[in-house]
Formats: C-alpha cells, sequence, structure tokens
C-alpha cells in the first residue's frame, strides 16, 4: 500500500488516511464517552464517579504520551524508511518499537500504582473520592503493557498508509464497551458487581482483543512476515534512534497530560461539579475534533513518505489540503458546539449545577476548535520531517507555563472565577496555533528549499 503514497494524488491520499482514523479516533472517543455514561450510573456515587473519571484523565495519559509518542517517532521513522524504499530498515525499526514499548510498559505496570495515590492527592482528592479515584486507575496501570503495545503495531500500520486497521478495533471496542460497563459495573452471569472498577477492567479487556487484531494485521501487512526471536532482542542503536524521534513526542503528549492536569487543578478550586463539567466537556470538544486528528496522521505519513522520496512539493501540499479540509470541518462544528452546549451537557448529567459549568465553558470552546486543527497539522507536519522538538517546546509553553502565569493571575491577584479560566484557554489555544503556522512554514523553506 505504501508504494503510491509518493506518486498518487494528494487529496486522495489525505482522504484515504484521514477518513479512516477520524472514524477511528472518533469511536474510541465514544468508548470513553460510554464509560462517562454510565460513570454517572454508579449506585451511591455518581458526580462523585464523574469527578474521578475527570481527575483520572491526566494519569490515564501519561499511558497515552508513552505509548503513543514513542509510536510517533517510529511512524516518522518507518515513514521515511519506506518512502526511501528501504524495507530492511523499516522492518527492523518495527520490531525493535515493539521490544523497546514492552520494556517501558512494564517500568509503568510496576511504578504506576505506587506513584498514583499522590497524584490524585496533588489534584485534591482525598477519602471517598481518592479512594474512587484509585479503583478506576490502578487496574489500568497494571495493564499497561496492553496499552503500550498497540501504539506500536498501529505506528507501523499508519506508516503504510493503513488506518483502517486501527478504525476497525475501536468500533469493534466502543461496541464491546455498550454492553461490557454496565456487566463488569452491576454484575451478573457469574461476575460479582465491580462498581467504577468494573470499568475500567473492561477497558483492559478491549485493548486486549484490540492487540491481538493489530498483532494479526501487521504480521499480514508483508513488512514482518515471520518475526525471529533474536529480532526483538534489544538493539540499543536502533532503541536510540526511536528514542531520539519519540520521547519529544512523547514529552509533547505528556505536557498535553499536564496541561489538563493544570486545569483540571484549577477547576477543582471551584468544587468536584466543576471538575466534572471540565471533564465531560473535553469529551464533547474532542468529538468534535475527530477530523482534525485524522488528518495529523495524513500529514505525519505523508509528510514522512515523501520527504523519504525527496518530494518537497507533495509535503507541502499535504499539509495545505490538510488544513483546508479541516477548516472546512472544525468551524461548523464549533459553531454547534456553542449552540447546543446545554443539551450536549445534559446528555451525560442532570445535575443541574455540572450542565451550568460546562455550558459556559463550551460556549467559548468552541471558538477555539480550528486553533486545535493548526496546531494539530503544524506539529504532526514537523514530526514528519523528523523535527520533534518544536512540539516539546510548544507544548511546554502553551499546555503548562501559560496556564499557570494566566490562571494564577487571573484566580488568586483577580478572583474572576472559571469564566476567566474558560477565556484563558481559548486565547492561549490560538496564539499558539498562530505562532506554530509562523514557524512551520518558515521551518519548511529550510529543511525543504523554498517554494
Amino acid at each position: 500500500m505504501h508504494d503510491d503514497l509518493t506518486t498518487a494524488p494528494v487529496p486522495g491520499l489525505v482522504l484515504r488516511i484521514a477518513a479512516p482514523a477520524s472514524v477511528g479516533y472518533f469511536f474510541h472517543t465514544m468508548f470513553n464517552v460510554v464509560d462517562t455514561a454510565w460513570a454517572g450510573q454508579v449506585p451511591g456515587m455518581s458526580t462523585r464517579a464523574l469527578a474521578a473519571l475527570a481527575a483520572s484523565f491526566p494519569v490515564f495519559f501519561v499511558i497515552i504520551a508513552l505509548g503513543g509518542g514513542l509510536a510517533t517517532g517510529a511512524t516518522a521513522l518507518l515513514g521515511t524508511s519506506l518512502g526511501a524504499g528501504d524495507r530492511s530498515a523499516a522492518r527492523r525499526l518495527a520490531l525493535q518499537g515493539l521490544s523497546l514499548d514492552l520494556a517501558a510498559s512494564l517500568l509503568v505496570a510496576l511504578l504506576g500504582p505506587l506513584a498514583a495515590p499522590a497524584l490524585f492527592r496533588a489534584l485534591g482528592a482525598e477519602g471517598p473520592y481518592l479512594d474512587a479515584c484509585l479503583a478506576y486507575m490502578n487496574p489500568i496501570l497494571r495493564a499497561a503493557p496492553l496499552f503500550f503495545v498497540p501504539y506500536m503495531l498501529n505506528a507501523a500500520l499508519v506508516a503504510m498508509g493503513d488506518t483502517r486497521s486501527l478504525r476497525n478495533i475501536h468500533i469493534l471496542g466502543c461496541l464491546l464497551n455498550v454492553g461490557l460497563d454496565p456487566w463488569f459495573i452491576f454484575g451478573g452471569l457469574g461476575l460479582p458487581p465491580l462498581g467504577l472498577a468494573g470499568i475500567a477492567w473492561a477497558t483492559v479487556l478491549v485493548q486486549g482483543l484490540g492487540c491481538l487484531y493489530l498483532g494479526a494485521r501487521l504480521l499480514r501487512s508483508g513488512l514482518v512476515e515471520r518475526p525471529r526471536a533474536r529480532e526483538f532482542v534489544p538493539c540499543l542503536r536502533t532503541w536510540a534512534e526511536i528514542v531520539r524521534q519519540g520521547v519529544p513526542a512523547a514529552v509533547n503528549m505528556l505536557t498535553v497530560g499536564l496541561g489538563i492536569f493544570v486545569i483540571t487543578r484549577y477547576f477543582s478550586l471551584y468544587g468536584p461539579e466543576a471538575t466534572a463539567a471540565y471533564g465531560i466537556a473535553t469529551r464533547i470538544e474532542q468529538i468534535a475534533l475527530m477530523p482534525s486528528l485524522g488528518l495529523g496522521a495524513a500529514v505525519l505519513t505523508l509528510t514522512a513518505q515523501n520527504r523519504g522520496a525527496n518530494r518537497p512539493d507533495r509535503v507541502r501540499e499535504s499539509l495545505r489540503r490538510s488544513l483546508a479540509l479541516g477548516a472546512a470541518v472544525t468551524v461548523p462544528a464549533g459553531l454547534l458546539v456553542c449552540l447546543l452546549a446545554g443539551p450536549l451537557m445534559g446528555l451525560f448529567t442532570s445535575d443541574p449545577a455540572v450542565v451550568a459549568v460546562g455550558r459556559g465553558y463550551l460556549r467559548i470552546a468552541g471558538f477555539a476548535l480550528f486553533a486545535y486543527v493548526l496546531l494539530y497539522l503544524a506539529v504532526s507536519a514537523m514530526q514528519g520531517l523528523k523535527r520533534p522538538l518544536f512540539a516539546v517546546w510548544m507544548g511546554l509553553a502553551r499546555q503548562i507555563a501559560a496556564p499557570v502565569l494566566l490562571f494564577e493571575f487571573f484566580t488568586r491577584v483577580l478572583h474572576l472565577g472559571l469564566p476567566a479560566i474558560w477565556w484563558g484557554i481559548a486565547g492561549i489555544v490560538w496564539a499558539a496555533a498562530l505562532f506554530a503556522a509562523a514557524w512551520v512554514r518558515r521551518a519548511m523553506d529550510r529543511i525543504l528549499g523554498p517554494a
């Protein structure tokens, strides 16, 4: 499949890669939406369960960041090798990436449960609220390999232009989750009621099935047929190559998690209702941003392959076409989020305090959706060009430095309340997006030559 990524018309390739990826991301988000909806039904702890899921997301994001970051770095390297026609190097990178991911995930499984209580306390969780957070998070941390390994399996598939495989497992996982969540929460058919922890165990089961499916798809792809055990033995040179590209991407994704941690901390100043509202609102934002995530996958893959094939014109066209398509989808979506903020929040909770906070946030956040598109695609383009440090500095500034400075000033000095945080988030995103767009344009001229 990868051969025509350097020769076929770019608009068709963008759609071919982005559309399945976007559908997959949609169902992945709907998986989380199902979790959120059922958390609101956990007996005796509805609002506390919703707040626990919202507070758990920054911790969960550590797994996403480490696994997804290493996979992003591997995709850039694999795509460049495939674009240059070096399949042996691509095979080596894919198999060594799997062994690296497994080693990293075992470390998380060992240390994660030990660090989780302190992290949740830093978010203001104590007593029954802390117990709820740990009940959800500990099973996921202990099953970290089932979350890491699929990222690397998918990295090899995406580098070849295959985003359908991940789409398929996300669709199946979401459908399974609709039945697994209530079964695991309330029990039945020989299974005792697990409460909030049941949501986590349902996720672990789905991840295990996804790991098996993606592994089978990669074996059938022709890239790593009949792998030998010695090919998984750590090669420090290849690990270092993946780490150089993957760690900056992981750090960038970690800054997203830290940014959510920072924002959640400031929302928590206004009570569990505000924290729960932010958790629900971010799910709604994620649904609206699905197309941009798929477009990011297309930009990363096409940039890496066409740079490897020495086709700078196609690199630029990939980014340009993706930006135009992103604007056509997310601008109308942002307007709908603004107009339907209240009813959208009402789909997940009947608590009027939670709905009121989430409605106010979404009416502002809807105007920032296209800014996220600019950021995602700029970062994807730089990663495809094997310049991953751009994402790190952008993430540190946007996710941590700017929010801490602004929110401390707004809440501690000016005492402006929650609306100042909502406007602050939107302003930071737009400022970062405009800067990123200008920076990437200049960077492409330096790396690829003048347009």
